[in-house]
């Protein structure tokens, strides 16, 4: 397991996420404004330097140096651990190119070199992947595959080689690096699967670059973390109406999905919550007293404009769904759509156009819009912009997408959240906060976000039902140790 619990935590002002291209240009800008790229390389390398001290014992390292940048950084890191006494090689996949500041960093390194052989790797005790960095442009194959396949404890510079630094892909082979030093901020492929795995420990380090080449760069992908969106606040005037109306659409056999997205709603401050239910009226009625239960013909309760918010889909039966999701878009109403409601629009993506948060897992995804490819950033953001929704695609790296093209990736959810009912949860915990008037984008990060802190909070050993009780303790703290001051927030 390589999830982290503190990242986000650790991430916190940090929230922007440059994908390779983003990240050239920001390296592009630095020397204007005042950061020169031979700085930002000592820094660099002096970042992974003291990151390797600090989790390991001196022993014999082979830095592995690719011509780029990248193996630049890795020159400084053989000449500043050679300093402090540690036995350093350098193998040089090919020499930096003529004026590059790696070319300048490789002039600095007189110590012993090695050749870039799998013999020398499974010789080191330690490797420093700094071979390519998260720009990748190929697979990752032959000697070079070959030699980080030999190494036996893999500290990998920037990105391990051959993880995609924009879609968490895998070109060819990458390492399992047990420890991953990047810069600046994160690259997607950090916190996307299955690149985030390669990666190990993950440390962020500040090497100077100014934080306002952001203006110019202007990132549109973000890690998901609480400076993105602010939680309502309760009023001291406010009323159960004013915190807003959820109306869950119940079906007649899955009882417990409408149930747990309802509960879901309530813990997350709606000010009302009613089961619409089609069927079985009875069974629903035997749950919480605080819950609200209604029989009425759907058009008789859309007569009533105060009931704004609704969840269509947990549990409700797709034929049902077919009926009562273009009745609900046709009202106006904001839909959180799931489950059953996107199963019944299969191939049919233009008939959720209107809903305010689509929530799929990747298979509902895949029979919606097609299968998200490599690239599911670009998928979502492509559904999201179809649909005229924000798309949630759900899984261990929850993608959400606004229709404006602004994407966030979310790394709080631990991975026994993967049981049944979590999604049901999920969307009924959006929908409470859609009641209470947060945007539709920025109430879909804040669920994921406080989803995966209460299955923190639930523990390893957590079911659906412990997810509620835990979400009102994470709720009663929303500060998550000061991560809520905004910062510069996504435009």
């Amino acid at each position: 397991m390589n999830f982290d619990p503190n990242l986000t935590r650790r991430l916190a002002g940090r929230a922007d996420l440059l994908d390779p291209a983003e990240m050239g240009r920001a390296d592009a800008l630095s020397p204007t404004l005042g950061a020169p790229g031979p700085t930002l390389m000592a820094h660099a390398g002096r970042a992974v330097a003291r990151a390797i001290q600090a989790r390991f014992r001196p022993c014999r390292t082979l830095v592995l140096a690719g011509p780029g940048n990248n193996g630049g950084d890795g020159y400084v890191v053989a000449r500043l651990l050679a300093q402090h006494g540690w036995p350093v090689a350098v193998a040089a996949l090919a020499p930096p190119r003529d004026g590059a500041d790696a070319a300048g960093a490789g002039r600095q390194w007189r110590g012993p070199l090695a050749q870039f052989t799998p013999e020398a790797a499974a010789r080191a005790d330690l490797v420093i992947d700094a071979v390519f960095g998260a720009g990748l442009a190929r697979k990752v194959d032959g000697v070079v595959a070959e030699t980080l396949r030999a190494a036996r404890l893999v500290v990998a510079v920037d990105v391990p080689s051959g993880v995609d630094g924009a879609t968490g892909a895998i070109r060819g082979y990458a390492p399992q690096a047990a420890l991953t030093v990047t810069f600046f901020r994160l690259k997607p492929g950090h916190l996307l699967l299955p690149g985030r795995e390669q990666c190990g420990a993950l440390v962020l380090a500040d090497i100077g670059l100014p934080d306002a080449v952001l203006d110019q760069v202007r990132p549109r992908c973000f890690a998901n973390l609480p400076e993105l969106w602010t939680l309502p606040s309760l009023r001291d005037d406010g009323h159960k109406y004013s915190r807003g109306h959820v109306t869950v659409m119940g079906g007649a056999e899955m009882t417990g999905a409408a149930r747990l997205a309802a509960e879901a709603s309530r813990r997350a401050g709606a000010g009302l919550v009613t089961i619409a239910a089609t069927e079985r009226g009875d069974v629903y009625r035997s749950g919480p007293p605080g819950l609200l239960v209604s029989e009425a013909p759907l058009d008789t309760l859309l007569a009533d404009a105060r009931r704004l918010v609704w969840v269509c889909g947990p549990g409700l039966g797709q034929q049902a769904a077919r009926d009562a999701l273009p009745r609900l878009l046709r009202a106006g109403r904001r839909v959180v759509a799931d489950a059953d409601a996107l199963t019944a629009f299969a191939g049919a993506p233009d008939a959720l156009r209107g809903a305010a948060v689509l929530t799929p897992h990747s298979g509902e995804f895949s029979r919606v819009f097609g299968a998200a490819g490599v690239d599911r950033v670009a998928a979502v953001r492509a559904a999201a912009a179809r649909t005229g929704a924000v798309v949630l695609l759900k899984g261990p790296d929850t993608i959400i997408a606004a229709p404006d093209g602004r994407v966030a990736i979310n790394a709080s959810a631990p991975p026994w959240l993967a049981t049944a009912g979590a999604g049901d949860v999920l969307s009924g915990l959006i929908a409470g906060l859609l009641a209470q008037g947060m945007p539709d984008w920025e109430a879909a990060c804040a669920g994921a976000f406080l989803h995966g802190h209460a299955a923190l909070r639930a523990g390893p050993a957590m079911v659906v039902e412990d997810l509620l009780p835990a979400l009102a303790e994470v709720l009663a703290n929303p500060d998550f140790g000061g991560q809520c001051t905004p910062n510069r927030r996504p435009e």
